[in-house]
């Protein structure tokens, strides 16, 4: 096989692909050794492939160990599901909650917590996760008969339109009931802390079942781009790219808001920032976005327990105060704006 030259394209991209992995693995020892207790870097290595008994090892290994590879799994999901939302629809404010699945989880939490009186960690995961699949195939089942022609675009009006049905009878339920106020309050920041990793690894089996359909789905976004006419005539079969790629962002989304809570602007902001490095191929847009969006995540998370001491800020508000001002700044650039 031959290796890409540095210089040609797949070369460039290779190392492009390789300084995101290098980012990702730098913001997981970071959020390791970052915290309330700074530890030093060798003792995190010693934690991590070493058998050592101490207080350090202890808060790495059982506290933010799970939080950080949380943060990666939940980061690259939302980061290729805005990806594969943007590449559909052609929208360039398209974000993974576009078919209404964070309204969906939330919807489902409210109604657990409301009816039922179930306050409990896993009820509510499997509630969200309940929730955010009923709307998404809600939403694709009234959109089925119009996915030849601009499928995507009714698809995002449907999504969009039951988002707001969802969000008022959220809202009605908290007014009407302090419990549930009291649960979705915490819930809806969006946090990566206090995941029972239990209950997740389920979800992070959903969560990869998308990434591969994630990736079988970047090269029919290829030719998408092109037109669909264009792109049946080189061969891609349309309904089923709609379909896998449909697939991909529920099964994504849903897994990482289940289990972390809606959190904003990871989707909306990895694919920009993605898309500045790969141009438009989905075949290098969909794990760059993958490799951003668990960095951003990662990162937000990290800082969030610094910032406010003796407290600590949930990633969901970290990432929205950064992520605005670093979206209206990409956004600005006019070749971004256009899909």
């Amino acid at each position: 096989m031959r290796t890409p030259s540095p210089g040609s394209p797949a070369g460039r991209h290779t190392a492009l692909a390789v300084a995101l992995l290098a980012a990702t693995v730098v913001a997981a020892v970071v959020s390791l050794a970052v915290g309330s207790r700074t530890i030093g870097f060798g003792e995190v290595l010693g934690a991590l492939f070493s058998d050592v008994d101490s207080d350090n090892a202890t808060v790495i290994t059982s506290q933010r160990l799970p939080r950080t590879v949380l943060a990666l799994v939940a980061g690259a999901a939302l980061g290729v599901a805005g990806a594969l939302m943007q590449g559909h629809t052609r929208n360039p404010l398209a974000e993974p909650g576009l078919f209404g699945v964070n309204a969906g989880a939330t919807f489902g939490v409210a109604v657990l917590v409301f009816v039922f009186g179930v306050e409990a960690r896993g009820a509510t995961v499997v509630a969200a996760l309940v929730g955010a699949g009923t709307v998404s195939a809600v939403v694709f089942l009234l959109g089925l008969g119009s996915l030849r022609r601009g499928a995507m675009v009714m698809l995002a009006v449907l999504g969009t339109t039951m988002a707001a049905l969802l969000s008022a009878l959220t809202s009605a339920l908290i007014l009407l009931d302090r419990q549930t106020l009291d649960v979705l309050r915490f819930w809806e920041v969006g946090a990566v802390s206090n995941r029972d990793l239990d209950l997740a690894v389920p979800l992070l089996a959903i969560a990869c079942v998308g990434f591969v359909l994630a990736a079988a789905n970047a090269f029919s976004l290829n030719a998408l781009a092109l037109g669909e006419d264009v792109a049946q005539a080189l061969g891609t079969r349309v309904r089923r790219a709609r379909v896998v790629g449909i697939a991909g962002v529920t099964m994504l989304a849903g897994a990482a808001t289940a289990v972390c809570g809606p959190i904003a602007f990871v989707g909306l902001v990895a694919p920009h920032v993605a898309r500045v490095l790969s141009g438009h191929d989905y075949r290098w847009l969909v794990p760059y976005a993958a490799l951003i969006g668990a960095v951003v995540l990662t990162a937000a998370d990290t800082f969030g327990r610094v910032a406010a001491p003796p407290g600590e800020l949930q990633a969901g508000v970290v990432v929205v105060v950064v992520g605005a001002p670093l979206l209206i700044a990409i956004t600005r650039r006019r070749r971004l704006v256009a899909l």
